[in-house]
């Protein structure tokens, strides 16, 4: 069974967009579910100018100050209205005069989880994930959930979970039947045997890769099960590209998880190009996390 979290908490970003609205929606539950601190932070960037500009600089920052303070308090009555039929978290707002994402980033050091829209209130609107998205999918010390605003997942709806045999995996499972076990919900594991389509291969043994497919499942279960019995697993192995079939899935789920990086061979590169594509199409809240900081 779950248990309580420890003394880090949720810190979710707010910038006024409905795409913020919505991923402080789910960052309440979260912390409900979680007896966890919930923060709320809005950003200031600093104010970049070629030339003197004096009191139209000094109205400029007023302005973002007001502006910032009517965001927060907005913010803060969704987290009530939220939570107006549990006990409401611990709830704090910071307001940060610096960059975006190196300030979220440092932020994320001391929670146990980042909840962002997937998009803030830049013009390209859902063609894109926005730049403080992707930058916090990059370099988070923590979990990034990823939610998107139209986004209405069953609360019965089971947890999808992508693995792959790396340690990014393994340390997304962790959370995952955390998950799972608090929202009372099953569990639906999918495995890609193969990053490419099912194609004919003269004296090519099937069976073979397949067997090995269960065995990275069954591997990467070993244990969890018996941690959370509460939580029905159920498991699928397929031979196809896996971002395709997780955003399939995503729409029979409640959340996915997965890993930032996957089985490729460039370490370096912190967020995987399945992570990556899941983060921004997957039709269910997306949670990614890096195999080098689970709480």
């Amino acid at each position: 069974m779950a248990q309580p979290t420890s003394r880090t908490g949720i810190l979710v970003g707010a910038d006024g967009s409905t795409e913020s609205d919505a991923a402080i929606r789910w960052a309440t539950t979260e912390a409900v579910m979680r007896r966890a601190p919930l923060t709320l932070v809005h950003v200031l960037a600093p104010v970049v100018t070629t030339w003197p500009i004096g009191p139209v600089q000094a109205s400029i920052t007023e302005w973002q100050e007001d502006n910032a303070q009517q965001v927060l308090g907005r913010a803060t009555k969704t987290v009530q209205s939220c939570a107006a039929q549990s006990e409401l978290p611990d709830v704090h707002t910071e307001l940060l005069r610096e960059e975006i994402v190196p300030a979220l980033v440092e932020a994320s050091k001391d929670n146990q989880m980042v909840v962002v829209g997937s998009h803030g209130t830049g013009v390209l609107g859902r063609v894109l994930m926005g730049s403080v998205t992707v930058g916090l999918l990059h370099h988070a010390h923590c979990p990034v959930a990823v939610i998107h605003g139209d986004q209405q997942p069953s609360r019965d709806a089971p947890i999808l979970l992508g693995i792959d045999g790396s340690p990014a995996s393994e340390a997304a499972t962790t959370l995952a039947f955390d998950e799972a076990s608090r929202r009372g919900v099953g569990l639906s594991v999918l495995h890609a045997w193969s990053d490419v389509g099912v194609f004919p291969i003269l004296g090519m043994d099937w069976r073979e890769y397949e067997s090995e497919g269960h065995e990275v499942i069954g591997e990467r279960l070993a244990g969890w099960q018996e941690q959370y019995p509460d939580v029905a697993v159920r498991r699928r192995l397929v031979c196809d590209q896996p971002a395709q079939w997780l955003i399939r899935e995503s729409e029979h789920a409640q959340v996915v998880v997965v890993g930032s990086r996957g089985r490729g061979g460039f370490r370096s590169l912190l967020l995987g190009s399945v992570s990556s594509a899941v983060a921004q199409a997957a039709a269910a809240p997306v949670i990614v996390v890096r195999g080098d900081r689970v709480d």
